[in-house]
């Protein structure tokens, strides 16, 4: 058995430049038996059409059966570009699933993508889920049936870290004695046990940042007083502080920083941060005072495009990249005061408990492994991702300079779910990825689903059509106009394929094409290649388009931006996959990002630090597509798209000002604004007209307002009379934590206030409100407002003013680490009293990471008219029947005894005293079995 220095020296020389050799090497070590005689080499002519463009060629080294029986391919792929690597990343997946399908419907295989250039590479796991199906012989063979491939991988080479890898790989190189099965491979790629580990140092670094701080405003005077008088607190500042650092981590990968003046953009060095400590670029006393803070505040905060982006200060190119990230915090005097953090915070000589040298900021950033690509649900980079920022604002929300202390004693306890008693007070949590992904992909197919199916032209009346009417329009008479149903009428069956795989059929239709198109001008008389994509799709491919970049979408408790995200990643990648039958304007990824954070995407949160997250985390997924190296674009202001304020308390309906067309042309004005002194005015004249529409809010209403939705974001009604999605996780506060507000609730939620109600009511209500008449809403919340008392006015709206189409309960199960009961509720404006939807009990944790499949397998069909006002209760039509038919022929207990009903001995028990099928006649068999 290696030992562990020797694992750590393998995974450390194969994570270099990419040498085959060491590979194998190391794939040897880690299969224990891998079969080198199944070697084969591929280019050229073997080499499918539709990857010829991407692919120079690729090998199989081995082949490896796990004690299971599975049987595992491992693959080198060269890759013909450089950009391949890192923007061709459907492509790359596609590839091994097809060859894995191609190859007797293997499912996983171990891949090394590579290009010319091996300096860096990617080390993947791709996995391909088959449905097993019965042939006439009553055999089962496995079918893909469009389920998509998976991809997990280490980014790896001489520009990155093998910290992450030695990690997850070291104990399966040194065990030589027990082969891995692939599930323990599998395991080997799990992103979240490396965003674990990564979170509680990021927390210790907080800590250590934040008492720093505290520290020299006791010895500074003029820093204290600077920092009283705007109201500028350490807990903030050091929140901000990693946030910026971390920011500048995953820019650096992409080689902005350290540019020579004659250089290119993109041939920067990847450790610019660490060689600005080293002082390669400029001599310094203090490290943040005198080189962060010029950094932030200067270099990248203020346009120098006149000289070509240089910055003389470090002697090299450093990009504007403008946003708001880089203005001080409250505008505090970083320019007359000296904030002399210690260099040993950022750097330093200590030893770790693992063995490490440094416990610094830089030091504990410089062994992870970073990558701007959010986590998609079909590829998973085992990478620090911009979502940890979500996590980290979900743990440190709760945290405020008069309760640090008490953080701290929590902390140190050690006791399990103290730190967790923070959130509580708050009500975030953060919502796991896989149902963020079911949320919005389930939102974007009902939307297009509603839209693509109720297109309406309109054309006004002629003299022909008046004369039928004779003396019915008179003159002076508005003009009438009629109605044409001109809907493609698209199946959602097409809209669902379309939307969950169209992006991984690109390849293939772009191929398809050009086939049909040789065929149609004679110059090929037949092709394997067939459309995929549905037909209703590709025919109406530019209807879909403009449906696609005209949505609006809103988050009223966007938290860190996780729904914003999300939902820009599923309208992104639909628009790309419509990219073979669109061939007009700039369809990049970039410009469909850039389009969708300026048009489409709304947050609102009252937690400042929140908003701040969200806004980082959409400026990262947007700078991650930037594709005109020689013109890095500035960040577009996001102000006024994710916003600050309280959700719930606004104007009453109609209460309307011609002042809001002043603030929409204003913020026209401002989104691109890149100048900070314009920039600065025009954020003046904005909020003073907003802050003019508050300032008598009391005065009118008996409650204060401080962010109204028809004023901040009146773009959307004036165009669209209100959101085509709202989407959210709302806060989880009850009754007895909102009493403040319970007298402004009351005014302003009038016949739906209930005293006893939980906050997140007040946002289902809010929430249909702000969508406009086809609308959706689709919320992750608590399931006690089905049952409850007070949750009678909430099952009424939902029922009555707007029509459910997927309810998922889960029950007990923990969906968040530190709250439980929570459902998921999807609804349409579009009233249909008589039709049905879809309604599930998840039973199961496992149940969750699958939860599209799930619902597919197990959902049944409910009829609304089912869903009382009374209570809710998800049950399929069988028992609903059986039911019904008790409660006709049974005579209700109450009846029995004059309503004098009373509770006895409660449990919360259940699962022993309510069994399923299988349970009960489990049970039975015991019996019988026992001659009972």
């Amino acid at each position: 058995m290696p030992s562990e220095i020797e694992a750590k020296r393998i995974i450390t020389e194969t994570f270099q430049e990419f040498d085959e050799v060491k590979f194998k090497h190391f794939i040897v070590n880690l299969l224990n038996e891998a079969n080198e005689e199944k070697a084969l080499q591929c280019q050229g002519k073997y080499i499918k059409d539709a990857f010829k463009p991407y692919i120079k060629q690729y090998k199989r080294l081995c082949q490896y059966t796990d004690p299971e029986g599975n049987v595992l391919d491992v693959l080198t792929v060269h890759l013909v570009k450089e950009s391949s690597l890192e923007r061709a990343r459907t492509m790359q997946r596609n590839f091994v699933a097809d060859y894995l399908k191609s190859r007797g419907s293997k499912s996983s295989a171990l891949v090394a993508y590579y290009t010319d250039n091996k300096e860096d590479w990617r080390f993947s796991f791709v996995k391909v889920d088959y449905k097993l199906i019965e042939t006439d012989e009553g055999k089962y063979k496995p079918t893909e049936e469009f389920t998509p491939s998976k991809r997990y991988s280490f980014l790896v080479g001489i520009h990155e870290p093998n910290h992450t890898a030695q990690q997850q790989l070291i104990s399966l190189v040194q065990d030589d004695k027990n082969n891995p099965t692939l599930d323990d491979l599998e395991k080997a790629f799990n992103i979240e046990s490396v965003t674990a580990e990564f979170f509680n140092k990021y927390r210790d670094l907080f800590i250590w940042t934040k008492e720093e701080f505290d520290r020299i405003i006791e010895k500074d005077k003029l820093i204290k007083d600077d920092f009283e008088k705007k109201g500028v607190n350490t807990v903030d500042l050091a929140k901000k502080l990693l946030g910026q650092i971390i920011f500048l981590y995953y820019l650096q990968k992409k080689g902005w920083f350290g540019v020579s003046r004659d250089g290119e953009w993109g041939s920067g060095s990847k450790g610019f941060l660490r060689e600005l400590f080293e002082k390669k670029h400029e001599l310094y006393n203090n490290f943040f005072n005198d080189i962060l803070e010029p950094l932030f505040y200067e270099a990248l905060r203020i346009d120098r495009n006149h000289d070509d982006s240089y910055y003389s200060r470090f002697n090299c190119k450093i990009p504007f990249l403008n946003g708001g990230l880089f203005d001080p915090l409250n505008n505090y005097d970083w320019v007359h005061t000296d904030i002399l953090l210690s260099n040993e915070l950022f750097s330093n000589d200590n030893k770790t408990k693992e063995g490490y040298t440094g416990n610094g900021i830089l030091d504990i950033f410089d062994r992870y492994n970073f990558t701007v690509k959010e986590d998609e649900p079909l590829e998973k980079e085992v990478a620090i991702d911009p979502e940890l920022l979500g996590k980290a604002y979900e743990k440190f929300n709760a945290i405020r300079p008069d309760n640090f202390q008490e953080y701290l004693r929590a902390l140190k306890s050690g006791k399990k779910g103290e730190e967790s008693k923070f959130n509580k007070q708050y009500g975030v949590y953060y919502t796991p990825r896989e149902i963020v992904h079911y949320m919005c992909q389930q939102s974007l197919i009902n939307y297009l689903f509603t839209e693509l199916n109720g297109i309406n032209a309109y054309e006004q009346m002629g003299n022909a059509q008046y004369s039928m009417l004779d003396n019915m329009v008179k003159k002076g008479q508005l003009d009438l106009t009629i109605t044409h149903n001109t809907s493609p009428e698209i199946l959602k069956e097409d809209i669902e394929k379309f939307v969950y795989f169209g992006e991984q059929l690109i390849e293939n239709e772009e191929i398809a094409l050009l086939k049909e198109q040789k065929i149609t001008e004679g110059k090929q008389k037949s092709t394997d290649y067939i459309s995929l994509l549905p037909v209703s799709i590709s025919k109406y491919a530019d209807i879909i388009d403009q449906k696609l970049s005209s949505i609006t979408v809103c988050d009223p408790a966007v938290g860190s931006g996780a729904f914003p995200v999300g939902m820009m990643s599923e309208i992104v990648r639909a628009r790309n996959a419509l990219n073979p039958y669109i061939k007009t304007g700039n369809r990049s990824m970039y410009q469909f990002k850039r389009a969708c954070i300026e048009h489409s995407l709304y947050g609102v949160d009252i937690d400042h630090g929140a908003v701040e997250i969200a806004k980082l985390r959409l400026w990262l997924s947007l700078v991650v597509d930037e594709d005109e190296i020689n013109n890095i674009k500035p960040l577009p202001n996001l102000d006024y798209k994710i916003v600050c304020g309280n959700t719930l308390i606004g104007f009453p309906d109609n209460w309307e000002s011609a002042i809001t067309k002043e603030i929409e042309s204003l913020k026209d004005a401002f989104t691109n604004e890149t100048n900070p002194t314009k920039k600065i005015n025009l954020k003046k004249q904005i909020d003073g007209k907003i802050n003019l529409r508050y300032q008598n809010s009391l005065k009118n209403f008996g409650y204060e307002v401080n962010f109204d939705f028809r004023t901040v974001f009146s773009e959307v009604f004036s165009n669209k009379a209100g959101f085509n999605i709202v989407i959210a996780n709302p806060p989880y506060v009850t009754s007895g934590k909102i009493t403040d507000i319970k007298p402004a609730l009351k005014k302003v939620y009038s016949s739906f206030y209930c005293g006893t109600a939980d906050l997140y009511t007040y946002f289902i209500q809010k929430g249909i409100a702000l969508t406009n008449s086809t609308g959706c809403l689709c919320y992750i919340t608590s399931n006690k407002f089905m049952r409850a008392s007070y949750g009678k006015n909430t099952r009424e709206l939902l029922t009555k003013k707007a029509a459910p189409i997927i309810i998922i309960d889960f029950g007990e199960l923990p969906v968040f680490e530190a709250a439980t009961d929570p459902s998921i509720v999807l609804v349409s404006r579009k009233v249909m009293p008589n039709g049905n939807f879809t309604a599930i009990t998840i039973k199961t944790e496992k149940e969750i990471a699958n939860i599209s499949n799930v619902v597919k397998e197990r959902g049944f069909i409910m009829p609304i008219s089912a869903l009382s006002i009374e209570n809710w209760i998800l049950e399929n039509q069988r028992v609903l029947t059986l039911k019904e038919k008790l409660k006709q022929k049974g005579i209700p207990l109450s009846n029995l005894i004059k309503g004098q009903l009373y509770r006895g001995i409660l449990t919360g028990f259940n699962e022993a005293f309510i069994i399923d099928e299988d349970k009960k006649n489990n049970l039975i068999a015991e019996d019988r079995v026992g001659g009972r």
